[in-house]
């Protein structure tokens, strides 16, 4: 585009071509005249500049929309500091306007244009959603001398956590009203809103362009592009995208400027954002009038009668935790029973005229120390449940998958009767005894010897008191030091507390119970008011567990000194992530959701960790990925990167040592493992349909699954394609594998995580051809889709994988979406697809989303066609 300037005054006057700007001091009166010229089409306006107004004296131009925008080129009083500016405005919006004729040929249908609006929003739910009212009173508490500062720009409009793309926003709205400080005052502090929550795509694409035109030329190079990239990848933590933000800048340029002009305007982004495809959780494929009528199903309705309400929901628990509640009845009613059977045996003896109801209470809760600790034993007992969830219909009646928590209730149990046993004996029992008259204590002879006891050093000193003693301080340490704020260090405590804390003191701690169970013996066989054998049943109790416990942890030593591992490769992931490669040792055999045990003696010869195994049953080799989070795993984490080596440039990783493909074979530490062992996730093959979500490092056991459900659908094909024999029937007689379709959805906060399994993402997505299993990557530190900050993250994604079927986010052929999935909405979509059928919902991650899950399955389960069985996953 040519400028040529026609001056009518004789002042002092700075020209540009390229800003085109006009400076004149403020008391004289000039008149400037501006002709834009492009190919053979000319616009010519005349400005009147007098003091301190900019008025338009006359437009020429061929294009009809010159006069309309003339009009509105006219601005309100201002500064003499801000005529430069102003007039250097005008040209940028003429030489906008020369380029309005080739818009036309942009789709602007509806449909487009909702969804470019989508991609366009700088105020959204999470941002500036209360309104002027709210972000007038934040101003009043955040400004200084009645201005706000740039720097407290974004915490007034509610756009936190990117400071970087706010000062850039806040830059572009000040250049474009002529404000060259750093403080806005509440006036212009309204424009900004105004501009930044108007709704129109126009408004809104010329804010984004804006940002991306820092010197506000009306054109956008390679470097403007570029300089925006690596502002939306920092603002979006997406720090790969970041350091190729050059390699990205070219991509678009080659897209947007095909005559190499080495900018593009603003119509060329129009056109892409209008063009960007939008890719949600529901597929096309989804009936409109079905997904209505789903939703008005789903819509929550509140029953008025109180009872009857109360009942729904009792019936609903019962329901849904049947088999935990009768395992928890028939648990207390043991407990009960054994209490009361003890409390009346002892209300008929002597010694209750002598201790009364203590002695009672004391016994009556003893009795449940021996079935409890007999009982603890068993759901750790992981061989046996094992066996039994896989090999009985047990499954069916027995929640194994809450062996843990039943473990933890159990262990409750045993506090309680600890607290009832030891404060009866020593706040009620002794006293009574101490204080007894000659004629009380007479037939308390047999039981405490001639010489009534003296004091209470007396029953300390004893088999019967020591012994008590110490488990009780024991069980106390074991107890305190397993429960999660110190066994996770949640607690911020000094340093010197802290090194007894974490793990570590929790699997020491745990192994005391050897010593309690000892002593536990002792205690049970030396008993002040039973001196007949068969009366001492203590070790009656105990007999079998500690045996089946005892047989456990042998066959896992035998086991385990036999299965040695070879390592094959190591990987060292961002987001400390440890991905091992190990030989198969022969004859194990597991299922996709099952876990095993690891040992290593250079970090712990006594320690064994569970992890979940991601390869697959027909994987030649078997694999862990295991996260440093506490004291083992971060010293296994070190002792690994040690041999291990950067990457070449066809891998990926931070750190790897391929022992296979490697000439030089590193000293690596020695690992043993012991399994495998049953999870609730090995149970996926009972389903036609799969819902499979994994948090983080949660989606190590699910991705095995979805690799073994790609492979048992490769081999049912091939099954049920084999030519048929001479008498009709196939010579496989292979049982048929149930899973039909699975659907994975996996959220992870950071994208170096992808690299962990992106090699099972590419395999999926080339093999499954029929599209049987849909994968759903989220990216929770990029801003949702429909957020300004991340529109051209979605620009650069679309035109990426249009390009080379590669996603920017992942880098796999699977595309990330971004923030948080509406988990409803997942919901609904499956059971859109699968009426009348039952899907298996397999959850692996933090707590925290287990209720709304849990919550979600048993809605759709009760409303819809569609039946959800949620399982989650516990260690």
């Amino acid at each position: 585009m040519e400028i040529e300037y026609l001056s009518s005054d004789q002042g002092t006057d700075n020209e540009s071509t390229r800003s085109s700007r006009v400076s004149g001091r403020s008391n004289n009166s000039s008149r400037r005249s501006a002709r834009f010229k492009d190919e053979d089409r000319y616009v010519e306006i005349t400005l009147d500049v007098r003091d301190d107004s900019v008025l338009v004296q006359n437009v020429r131009s061929a294009d009809t929309e010159g006069p309309f925008l003339a009009n509105q080129l006219e601005r309100r009083p201002s500064f003499g500091s801000q005529l430069s500016f102003k007039l250097r405005q005008v040209s940028q919006e003429l030489r906008r306007m020369t380029s309005f004729s080739r818009l036309h040929k942009v789709d602007r249908s509806k449909s487009g244009a909702a969804r470019a609006l989508q991609g366009l929003r700088f105020m959204n739910k999470n941002v500036g959603s209360e309104g002027w009212i709210e972000i007038e009173l934040r101003f009043d508490e955040l400004a200084v001398n009645g201005a706000l500062p740039k720097s407290r720009f974004g915490q007034c409009v509610g756009m936190s956590g990117s400071s970087k793309f706010v000062d850039e926003l806040f830059d572009a709205l000040a250049r474009r009203r002529g404000i060259t400080t750093m403080f806005i005052t509440k006036a212009e502090l309204h424009e900004f809103w105004q501009q930044i929550s108007d709704t129109s795509f126009d408004a809104r694409l010329q804010t984004f362009f804006d940002m991306v035109d820092t010197n506000a030329d009306g054109r956008i190079t390679e470097e403007d592009v570029k300089e925006v990239i690596a502002l939306s990848a920092s603002a979006n933590k997406l720090s790969k995208i970041q350091d190729q933000a050059e390699e990205y800048a070219a991509l678009i340029m080659e897209e947007l400027d095909p005559d190499n002009l080495g900018y593009i305007e603003l119509h060329n982004l129009e056109m892409l954002l209008l063009q960007a495809p939008n890719h949600s959780t529901n597929r096309a494929s989804d009936s409109r009038i079905l997904s209505k009528l789903l939703s008005e199903k789903l819509i929550p309705t509140r029953e008025p009668n109180l009872i009857k309400r109360c009942y729904r929901r009792f019936a609903y628990f019962v329901e849904d935790n049947w088999k935990r509640i009768w395992i928890v009845a028939l648990w207390l009613s043991i407990c009960a029973g054994l209490f009361t059977w003890k409390f009346i045996q002892y209300k008929h003896r002597a010694v209750f005229h002598v201790m009364g109801y203590c002695v009672t209470t004391a016994k009556g809760a003893a009795e449940t120390l021996k079935f409890n600790m007999a009982l603890i034993l068993l759901p750790v007992c992981r061989n046996t449940i094992t066996w039994l969830r896989s090999r009985t219909k047990l499954g069916t009646v027995v929640p194994f998958d809450d062996n843990i928590n039943f473990h933890k209730v159990v262990a409750l149990g045993i506090a309680i009767g600890v607290g009832l046993h030891a404060g009866a004996h020593l706040t009620c029992d002794f006293p009574r005894l101490l204080h007894a008259t000659d004629e009380e204590y007479e037939p308390m002879k047999p039981f405490f010897g001639d010489d009534r006891p003296d004091d209470y050093w007396w029953f300390v000193k004893g088999t019967e008191g020591w012994t008590g003693v110490v488990m009780v301080v024991l069980m106390a340490i074991a107890y305190t030091l397993a429960q999660p704020w110190f066994r996770r260090n949640r607690l911020n405590l000094p340093k010197n507390l802290k090194k007894l804390t974490g793990f570590n003191a929790f699997w020491y701690s745990h192994h005391l119970f050897v010593i309690v169970y000892i002593l536990f013996v002792i205690h049970g066989y030396f008993l002040y008011l039973s001196k007949k054998w068969y009366k001492k049943t203590t070790w009656m109790y105990l007999a079998v567990p500690v045996i089946l416990y005892a047989c456990e942890r042998l066959i896992r030593a035998f086991r385990y000194g036999s299965k040695t591992v070879h390592i094959l490769k190591v990987a060292v992931y961002p987001g400390n992530v440890l991905a091992l490669h190990m030989s198969k040792p022969q004859g194990f055999k597991y299922t996709s959701g099952q876990y095993i045990f690891v040992n290593c003696s250079a970090v712990s010869p006594f320690q064994w960790h569970p992890f979940s195994i991601t390869s697959a049953p027909g994987d030649d080799y078997l694999s862990i990925h295991i996260r440093t989070l506490g004291d083992w795993t971060s010293q296994l984490k070190a002792v690994f990167s040690k041999v291990c080596r950067p990457p070449s440039s066809d891998q990926s990783g931070l750190l790897r040592a391929d022992i296979a493909r490697d000439l030089y074979e590193p000293r690596l530490p020695r690992l043993l493992i012991d399994g495998p062992y049953g999870a609730p996730a090995q149970d996926y093959k009972k389903y036609d349909v799969l819902l499979l979500v994994g948090l983080g490092i949660g989606a190590t056991p699910l991705i095995s699954i979805v690799k073994d459900v790609l492979n048992n659908i490769k081999q049912q094909k091939e099954i049920e394609e084999e030519t048929v024999d001479q008498s009709g029937v196939k010579g496989n007689k292979r049982k048929p594998f149930a899973t039909r379709r699975a659907y994975f959805y996996w959220v992870t906060r950071e994208q170096g995580s992808f690299e962990w399994f992106r090699g099972v993402m590419n395999e999926v997505a080339e093999n499954d051809q029929g599209g049987l299993i849909e994968l759903h990557n989220y990216c929770t530190s990029v801003y949702e889709e429909g957020d300004a900050r991340s529109a051209l993250i979605v620009m650069l994604q679309a035109m990426q994988h249009a390009k080379n079927g590669v996603d920017i986010v992942s880098g796999t052929r699977v595309k990330t979406h971004f923030a948080r999935p509406n988990w409803r909405k997942v919901f609904k979509h499956v059971a859109i697809n699968h009426s009348d059928q039952r899907v298996g919902v397999f959850y692996c991650g933090a707590a925290g989303l287990v209720g709304e899950l849990r919550q979600l399955a048993q809605d759709f389960s009760r409303r819809t066609d569609t039946k959800f069985d949620f399982h989650k996953e516990n260690f």
